[in-house]
């Protein structure tokens, strides 16, 4: 039994409408038959409501099981820890602790897996949705590229967080059968599909009209058209072209994004979360000095230049000690339950353009560099402008930038730069990728 079938053949959606305010709630129920008439009645015989309950539940599904996610590549990328006693491999297995070695069954890679798959099933369900009742809902071409945009858009988005995990192991892509999936592509393959989604999305959303045939939650505000919801697309695949090694494709993809030099740096779509009654709260705050606890490495206070102003983004507290492990710091980026986590933001396009611009215009990378520095509090960059100078700088910038936000692991790895992460006790190990999920195994 694979994954996709595993955890998305026993489950429909639930989902109350867009409140005026807020993000609605939304959930996933279980049901006896997979395909029972629910799940059916919204495939082969949608109203235009039923459309809106399957967007609104592929925003809501883009935060299930996402806190596993920002642990399990926080605590290998040894940005954070996670202590907590009441499961001891985030302190074991996941920093490979002296014979311990990842668990291809651990949750820690499971439930992120499965979640993003979830949500790529959701969005499945509205392309076949769309597709069958276009003429009975009367869909003009605008509106369907608009339902397919979207659903094209966030399968590319929860793909490239599934492959984040993967790695060389490479990921599905082709899931929209249950029964008859796709084969897992390499890794070059995977973000060569993953981009493919985005180029089809971005022409989509060319050819959708000035307003969607839905609404979107607070999280896309200023990106709720077809126009600017392209803007978040062309984001994301200047984030692709980075990985794939692809600079000028990534320039031009930054062109036609919200990048913006002298914009608010975090700028840009988010997951929205709230302790209202039956919406989601952040699942990745902790309570600050307690002993269950979201950590900052030693290594991020000791590494950070004097004057930095990200240094707010952990907050001192008593010593706390696990497993010969230690920490002076929580780690605070996400300082309430209500607190929102960003899918792209301009801080982040400012570096991919520093990124792109080494080797062919370092005058350009510094000045990008510039303008992170001063962002917070530094004076200008003053080191070599040599291609290796700025490429340590840049890594440097985006581990403070993008502190426990996904990237430093992924980062040192795409730079073939793991063996430089901090080793915690002697024994441990850095891992190149997560397992393959048992359920993935045939």
């Amino acid at each position: 039994m694979n994954t996709y079938k595993f955890y998305i053949r026993s489950l429909y959606l639930s989902c109350v409408t867009i409140l005026m305010l807020g993000f609605s709630s939304c959930q996933i129920d279980e049901v006896l038959d997979p395909n029972g008439p629910s799940l059916q009645a919204i495939i082969n015989n949608a109203s235009r409501s039923d459309l809106q309950l399957v967007v609104t539940g592929a925003e809501s599904l883009l935060r299930k099981q996402l806190n596993f996610y920002y642990f399990s590549t926080g605590i290998i990328g040894r940005e954070v820890y996670l202590f907590t006693s009441a499961d001891p491999r985030y302190t074991g297995e996941l920093l490979g602790r002296a014979e311990s070695v990842l668990d291809n069954a651990g949750f820690y890679g499971t439930r992120p897996y499965s979640g993003r798959y979830i949500t790529i099933r959701n969005t499945n369900i509205l392309i076949q949705a769309v597709t069958n009742n276009a003429q009975k809902l009367s869909l003009t071409t605008e509106e369907i590229n608009g339902y397919n945009a979207f659903a094209h858009a966030i399968q590319a988005y929860e793909l490239h967080l599934a492959l984040n995990m993967q790695y060389q192991n490479g990921i599905r892509v082709d899931v929209a059968d249950p029964d008859h999936l796709g084969p897992f592509l390499n890794y070059d393959q995977s973000l060569a599909a993953i981009q493919s989604l985005l180029t089809t999305a971005a022409t989509e959303l060319s050819n959708a009209g000035s307003t969607f045939p839905f609404k979107l939650s607070s999280g896309f505000t200023g990106f709720d058209t077809p126009a600017t919801f392209r803007l978040f697309v062309k984001a994301l695949a200047a984030r692709i072209s980075i990985y794939q090694g692809d600079k000028a494709a990534a320039a031009t993809n930054l062109g036609e994004s919200f990048l913006d030099v002298a914009g608010d740096l975090y700028a840009g779509p988010y997951r929205p979360y709230s302790t209202s009654s039956g919406d989601q709260s952040n699942e990745i705050y902790r309570t600050p000095n307690q002993s269950e606890a979201f950590l900052a490495h030693p290594s991020y206070v000791n590494d950070i230049e004097p004057g930095d102003d990200r240094i707010s983004k952990v907050l001192a507290r008593d010593t706390l000690k696990l497993d010969d492990l230690s920490s002076t710091y929580d780690c605070v980026v996400y300082p309430s339950l209500s607190s929102p986590i960003s899918l792209i933001r301009n801080e982040e396009l400012i570096l991919i353009r520093v990124e792109a611009r080494i080797g062919s215009n370092n005058t350009g990378a510094v000045e990008d560099l510039n303008v992170i520095r001063n962002a917070h509090g530094l004076p200008n960059y003053s080191g070599g402008t040599d291609d290796a100078s700025l490429v340590d700088e840049l890594l440097k910038q985006r581990r403070y930038s993008l502190y426990a936000e996904g990237h430093r692991w992924v980062d040192m790895r795409r730079y073939g730069r793991l063996s430089q992460l901090p080793i915690d006790r002697p024994g441990d190990d850095v891992w190149q990728e997560l397992p393959r999920p048992v359920t993935e195994v045939q």
